[in-house]
């Protein structure tokens, strides 16, 4: 951390954990804070944007439960005219999901409640207007969870930056290349335009492409996971009043009620995704998976057939009257993977002036209200040992296997895929 509160700070990527960690540093008194991103926040292509995020407090690992149940009251307070408390049903086609049964242990060790559903067409009672094939499904339903609009929510936490006299800088000038190195000290950033920007501290917030940046391989890599978009009209999404956001983890497909105003249905896949393989000249010529930097990854709408697929069947089951409507619009959302699916949350190893920020692994956005405080605290050497282990940036091997990147255990699905080629060709 900077000897100094007066020191310059450089936050590279303007998502949930970049300006969540600008925020709660202004607010300790740190005075010149700079975020740098290429698109202005919400940024189309990041993990932190579109219509809705889950909002749960339902984990296995005991920490993000508490970490999660915090956030809540955050969403139900200070961000409560970005949150919609709709419930949320984890559902599962195996009689005994393990991880579902870890998480309603976990959430009632934590003082919460879940209703069991041996058999989900029991969520009838609670929720008439689901139209939803439900037989052959169990698991369980939390009343205190739902989903966010995640692009509101985002653009809310950008403007209280801004309101702090935390500078953003977007566009060619907000576009890093690579580290300013003098040594082993990290003394800011190579950018698209105007050379360079430098600071006595670089956190690195940059998610699904931290690896363009830094050789953090061992420790996480990017996947694109499949999202789907249709648009209903008024009298249809009136229809899915008053339904819950329910996941199938079987298949990972998970689904949300129509978007009060826009009445747009929206369904994803938490799975293994795909990986885009790219070559960097950071660190030598790395490939590494990774989105396209220079331009967006929302653009095309392209996603690879077999996700359409499998988003398709998704539709069948949990919305079958428009099973075969036309998507309105398509996109790979690309997660930060790192083997347990914990954050990284560390100064590294052996770079001075360089602490990184990120390994969302599709879950990080749900603690937007509560995650500035906790990565402030790491950064400041505040947090516990325990904390800090478990979010610790480990030294890389130095070998170019291929690490396994699963997660949590809460994904599903087929297993991770290199696109081809011609796929890629498409993004």
């Amino acid at each position: 951390m900077p000897t100094s509160k007066s020191e310059s700070i450089i936050i590279v990527g303007a998502g949930v954990f970049g300006l969540s960690t600008a925020l709660e540093l202004k607010q300790r008194g740190y005075s010149d804070i700079t975020v740098l991103d290429r698109y202005t926040p919400p940024a189309v292509d990041g993990s932190s944007v579109d219509i809705s995020r889950i909002i749960r407090i339902d984990y296995a690992d005991p920490l993000y439960c508490k970490m999660a149940a915090e956030a809540y009251q955050g969403w139900k307070t200070e961000y409560a005219d970005h949150y919609y408390e709709s419930g949320f049903a984890l559902l599962s086609e195996d009689a005994n999901n393990d991880w579902i049964a870890k998480s309603a242990a976990t959430v009632k060790a934590n003082g919460g409640t879940v209703e069991d559903l041996p058999d989900a067409t029991q969520l009838l009672k609670s929720y008439p207007n689901i139209q939803s094939n439900l037989s052959g499904l169990n698991g369980y339903l939390n009343r205190r969870g739902g989903w966010a609009d995640a692009a509101g929510s985002i653009q809310k936490l950008a403007s209280r930056c801004s309101v702090e006299g935390i500078s953003i800088i977007t566009g060619p000038r907000g576009t890093v290349l690579s580290l300013l190195q003098e040594g082993s000290r990290v003394v800011g950033v190579n950018v698209l335009s105007g050379g360079t920007i430098r600071a006595s501290q670089v956190i690195l917030s940059t998610g699904a492409w931290t690896n363009r940046l830094l050789n953090v391989a061992h420790a996480a890599s990017s996947s694109g996971q499949p999202v789907g978009f249709i648009q209903l009209t008024q009298e249809e999404a009136r229809a899915l009043e008053n339904t819950p956001v329910m996941i199938n983890m079987s298949t990972g497909i998970f689904c949300f009620p129509p978007t009060p105003g826009s009445n747009i249905l929206k369904l994803a896949r938490h799975g293994y995704g795909y990986a885009n393989e790219t070559t960097t000249s950071n660190d030598g010529n790395r490939t590494i998976s990774s989105p396209k930097l220079q331009s967006s990854n929302a653009q095309t709408g392209y996603i690879p057939d077999d996700a359409d697929d499998g988003l398709r069947d998704g539709l069948r089951r949990f919305f079958p009257k428009f099973a075969n409507r036309p998507w309105s619009n398509r996109r790979l959302c690309w997660y930060t993977d790192t083997p347990k699916g914990d954050f990284i949350i560390d100064d590294h190893p052996s770079l001075k002036g360089l602490f990184v920020a990120t390994g969302g692994a599709g879950h990080g956005f749900k603690f937007l209200p509560v995650l500035g405080n906790y990565i402030a605290d790491c950064f400041e050497g505040k947090a516990s040992k325990d904390l800090r282990e478990k979010w610790r940036l480990l030294p890389s091997p130095g070998d170019s296997k291929e690490y396994n990147m699963a997660g949590d255990g809460s994904r599903a699905g087929p297993p991770l895929r290199k696109l081809s080629d011609l796929e890629k060709s498409k993004l």
